[in-house]
């Protein structure tokens, strides 16, 4: 029983982002096709940023209209939005409209909002719902989170989207002289895309089925036994709650939690124990709400808008696979913390800075496009992967441990964790949207045609 509520939790955290991770690792197909090109990841970013009017609702809904709205019932109602949209994103992402002389993909970009309406929802309803099953179910969640960005890139990679190859191609010139012309033959280079293992559409297809799975292994997970844990403490004076009954365990429950619990051990005694409370200071917690909202901004708005800019000029090839690799950084980063867990602050604020380090590094490279260091070198390809890697690794591994430190307190603390989340997601795509559109600080690259010195 215990093993089938870990899968079913598991396939609950794959639905929350398994949509918007799914449009990511597909952007280097949709820019050969949609006119938006590689503007587009700046259009995504802004809107899943707006996209926010979702658990903006939910918050303010439950904090002024307490009990209104059904926790269970916005759950079903936002995963069955993101499986129609999936399904209508599979056959209308590559229509187009005109508006104003220019064409845009209209749906596409529609249907991307509902997706990011869901995706973002689910930041401030499923993780507190997790707070009615016992607690070794939440890194579980997480690992599933994780797995939204791993499967969609394991499809991606078996699908082949955005692989090119640069092709000589030849033309003719007529140069006239005076009275003479002369006939001369230029070559050259073009960017040549590979056509995919698979269509497009099969890719959003496989999307609509997880989406699926989501809603299955909710309706399950519905029907599982629920045990609410109160904290004493509170962040904020205020719980936010979805029309749900928080109930103190009992002397029972425990022995129940504690018989079902196979986390980490403690040292000093029995392996099968609850986690440990620990209690955080006002300003210890502030601190943490604060690193989540500095590394959502620049894992979910700032760097996204300009990772194409710093790959694409080390090659199609080199941005695939940093897409891929680094999208696989996050669940590995989940299952480690799992194993290897720590409520260590210190290393939470280490971990910040180091994937913070990486970042800046990205976003250098992305502002020297289309001549970034190390270029000419294998050398330059190589730490552009890593670099990205580590960038996701390190800031996933800070975000797992701050669900499990807040977990630990209320369910309050884990909506505010939410909320947190997609308020720096915001201001980090707010500030790079203009940066990317308006101003063009970021020049894109055409991997056959770099006007760099060798």
């Amino acid at each position: 029983m215990a093993l089938l509520t870990h899968l079913l939790a598991c396939a609950f955290g794959m639905g929350s982002w398994v949509a918007i991770n799914g449009l990511w690792v597909e952007v280097p197909l949709l820019v050969t096709v949609l006119p938006e090109q590689w503007y587009l990841p700046s259009y995504i970013t802004i809107i899943i940023q707006m996209a926010n009017v979702g658990p903006l609702f939910v918050t303010l809904m439950n904090r002024f209209r307490p009990g209104l709205l059904k926790e269970v019932a916005v759950i079903y109602a936002i995963v069955s939005v993101g499986v129609v949209s999936c399904l209508l994103l599979a056959f209308l992402w590559n229509h187009t409209s005109l508006i104003a002389g220019t064409s845009h993909s209209i749906p596409f970009l529609i249907l991307t909002f509902f997706l990011a309406l869901v995706d973002c929802t689910s930041s401030v309803t499923f993780l507190p719902f997790m707070m009615q099953l016992q607690p070794q179910y939440t890194n579980t969640f997480f690992i599933g989170e994780g797995l939204s960005g791993l499967i969609p890139s394991l499809i991606a990679l078996g699908q082949g989207s955005g692989i090119s190859s640069c092709t000589n191609v030849s033309y003719k010139v007529n140069t006239t002289t005076g009275n003479e012309t002369v006939e001369s033959t230029v070559f050259h280079l073009e960017t040549h895309y590979l056509p995919p293992n698979f269509s497009t559409l099969v890719f959003f297809l496989l999307m609509t089925a997880m989406m699926l799975t989501c809603l299955l292994a909710f309706f399950f997970l519905t029907r599982q036994p629920r045990v609410w844990e109160l904290s004493q403490q509170h962040l904020f004076p205020s719980n936010i709650v979805l029309n749900s009954f928080d109930h103190i365990l009992d002397d029972g429950a425990d022995s129940h939690l504690s018989k079902g619990w196979s986390g980490p051990k403690d040292p000093k005694g029995p392996g099968d124990i609850l986690p440990q409370k620990v209690s955080y200071s006002l300003t210890q917690l502030t601190l943490i709400y604060l690193l989540i909202a500095w590394v959502s901004s620049l894992t979910n708005g700032v760097l996204p808008s300009v990772q194409s800019y710093s790959c694409l000029p080390y090659g199609h090839t080199t941005y695939h696979l940093t897409a891929t690799l680094s999208s696989m950084a996050n669940p590995l980063a989940c299952i480690v913390a799992m194993f290897l867990p720590s409520r260590s602050l210190t290393l939470m604020v280490l971990l910040t800075v180091a994937g913070t380090g990486f970042g800046a590094y990205n976003m250098a490279i992305a502002v020297m496009s289309p001549c970034p260091l190390l270029q000419q070198s294998q050398w330059g390809d190589v730490i552009i992967v890593l670099s990205w890697v580590l960038f996701t690794g390190t800031l996933s591994y800070m975000k797992v441990m701050a669900g499990v430190i807040l977990r630990s307190r209320s369910r309050s603390a884990l909506v505010w964790y939410g909320v947190l989340e997609q308020l720096g997601s915001l201001l980090g795509a707010l500030l790079m949207f203009p940066l990317v559109n308006v101003y063009g600080l970021f020049k894109s690259a055409d991997y056959c045609n770099l006007p760099c010195p060798a």
